[in-house]
């Protein structure tokens, strides 16, 4: 089995509340939107997921490489009243589209992607499963050093050296023919960069 990605261990879920008390709020703010199909990619347990399902009606695949992660999103969709079209247990760096059952409008991963071993690759298989117009969406914590960035009186997120800018971020991902469309600044910590297909 895999490795799960560098720095990106599963948080306590009181800190994630602190941070984003309306995920489903943040997830309107970097554009996404009623009748949009969704890959959650590297759901973990489902902090996103639950709102997710809710907000496009079930038009969503989760995806996350740890079995019980899987179960932690599936129980915060149950308690969200929502669905999911597809469950996917796997590598997020494998080829995406043998996964998918269709592709999809908008792919999300949050938190996760500083760690990808394989940031280009990640990008191109993400780009396989995206429609024409699709949008790509990484939620990163801003390159402040850790112990600027505090929740519940506790430094939180990667190690500083792990964290990415903007422009490195649009770096690696305009590689796999995309371009950056826009960033959206989410306080206190992070922020969304959304790609499009080139």
């Amino acid at each position: 089995m895999a490795a799960l990605f560098q720095g990106t261990s599963m948080p306590d879920r009181d800190w994630w509340s602190a941070l984003w008390p309306d995920p489903q709020g943040l997830l309107q703010q970097i554009g996404i939107r009623r009748g949009m199909s969704v890959l959650d990619l590297c759901c973990g347990d489902g902090y996103f997921t639950g709102p997710l399902a809710a907000l496009v009606d079930g038009r969503l695949a989760a995806l996350d490489l740890d079995p019980a992660m899987i179960e932690l999103a599936k129980a915060e969709v149950e308690r969200s009243g929502a669905s999911v079209r597809q469950w996917i247990c796997a590598d997020a760096t494998s080829a995406l589209a043998k996964h998918l059952d269709e592709p999809v409008d908008f792919v999300l991963i949050a938190n996760t992607f500083h760690g990808a071993p394989d940031q280009i690759g990640l990008a191109c298989s993400v780009r396989e499963v995206l429609k024409p117009d699709g949008l790509f969406c990484i939620v990163n914590w801003h390159p402040a050093p850790r112990e600027e960035t505090v929740v519940l009186g506790k430094p939180r997120g990667p190690r500083t050296e792990m964290r990415m800018s903007p422009e490195a971020v649009r770096t690696v991902v305009e590689t796999a023919g995309f371009f950056m469309q826009r960033v959206v600044d989410l306080p206190p910590y992070h922020y969304a960069a959304v790609f499009e297909v080139a």
